[in-house]
């Protein structure tokens, strides 16, 4: 009788410790394992390099697991093989125990965050995004500011104010791990020099040219509907400054009134008279800083701006435009123009 007890005993530990290892090896084929934790999922950062006792501290402060449950959610991680493979973003997690945590961790998905960039975006279009889509506070001089955001090769060459960075970036729509203006910024200002600054010659890698080159492929974009058009508009820029003559640029106007904080859509001879650096029909040169967020196409015009004596051009009503060498020329394309 002792014997059989004995042997029972044995028996039951053993088949509580093959039980206790086939949930072990092969949890995902025990579904009693495998709770879904409870009440609402609670939001938890993981970011780039986090080892699994970083991401247990995470998860503490989100309040998914108790402090005392850290350590133990650790290990589980490490068992799943999940510290090895921890990709950066913010989860949503149930509130549970470690082991519901780092189970569910296991099939997570990180959130993605789409962001679009439109060409012509201006630092007011700018900063109304990220306070927006991203909803940060941030100070945008400050953002722009940190050059570490920028490529290594291009933080010597960069303007000092955050409308004259602002070029820098390129418009695309981009998926970021977290609504994070700093990585919008550096996501966007990579792709930039990936497009657009690896493809200028050494001879014009200077921090003026550079400066020059954005302000007016700021006015290309501003300018031009009809991607076609824009190396012409380019050229048109590159004579008139070539002249001496003022570049009379009603995008220009635009944007100054819009600094003043009143939107316009058609410049008047009223609208010429404000007293602005930015308005083109009152200055010499160019402006002093980007006007917006040129495209790919706008800077490829400016570095590659269509060889031709033009020096003016006039709206047509379908957005493209009418070209001429002369005044005469061009008051007789006006008048075409307006007569479409």
């Amino acid at each position: 009788m002792r014997t059989r007890t004995i042997l029972c005993f044995i028996s039951f530990t053993l088949l509580l410790g093959l039980l206790a290892g086939l949930v072990l090896l092969f949890p995902e084929h025990v579904p009693f394992t495998l709770p879904e934790g409870r009440g609402e999922r609670l939001p938890v950062s993981i970011r780039q390099g986090m080892s699994a006792r970083q991401a247990a501290e995470e998860f503490v402060g989100a309040g998914i697991i108790g402090e005392k449950s850290a350590k133990s959610f650790s290990r589980w991680m490490s068992w799943f093989s999940i510290d090895r493979n921890l990709r950066p973003g913010l989860y949503h997690i149930r509130k549970g125990s470690s082991w519901e945590a780092a189970r569910q961790m296991r099939e997570a998905q990180p959130e993605v965050f789409s962001v679009t960039l439109l060409p012509g975006t201006d630092v007011l279009n700018f900063g109304e995004l990220l306070s927006r889509v991203l909803m940060t506070d941030k100070d945008l001089e400050e953002l722009m500011a940190d050059e570490y955001l920028f490529p290594q090769e291009l933080r010597p060459l960069l303007p000092d104010t955050a409308e004259g960075r602002l070029a820098f970036l390129f418009p695309e729509t981009y998926r970021l791990s977290f609504p994070d203006a700093r990585e919008l910024v550096q996501a966007s200002a990579s792709l930039w020099w990936r497009q657009v600054g690896s493809t200028i010659p050494s001879n014009r890698r200077d921090k003026k040219t550079f400066e020059e080159l954005a302000i007016c492929a700021s006015l290309v974009e501003r300018e031009g509907r009809n991607d076609t058009e824009r190396p012409r508009i380019a050229g048109v820029i590159e004579n008139r400054i070539r002249d001496g003559m003022q570049l009379q640029i009603d995008a220009t106007v635009v944007y100054a009134w819009k600094k003043e904080g009143r939107e316009i859509t058609r410049v008047l001879f009223k609208d010429l008279e404000i007293d602005s650096p930015y308005n083109t029909y009152r200055v010499n040169g160019l402006p002093p800083a980007p006007i917006c967020l040129p495209s790919g196409a706008s800077w490829s015009a400016v570095l590659n701006p269509e060889g031709h004596d033009y020096l003016y051009y006039v709206a047509k009503p379908d957005g493209e435009h009418l070209f001429a060498r002369d005044y005469a020329e061009h008051q007789r394309n006006i008048k075409a123009a307006r007569s479409k």
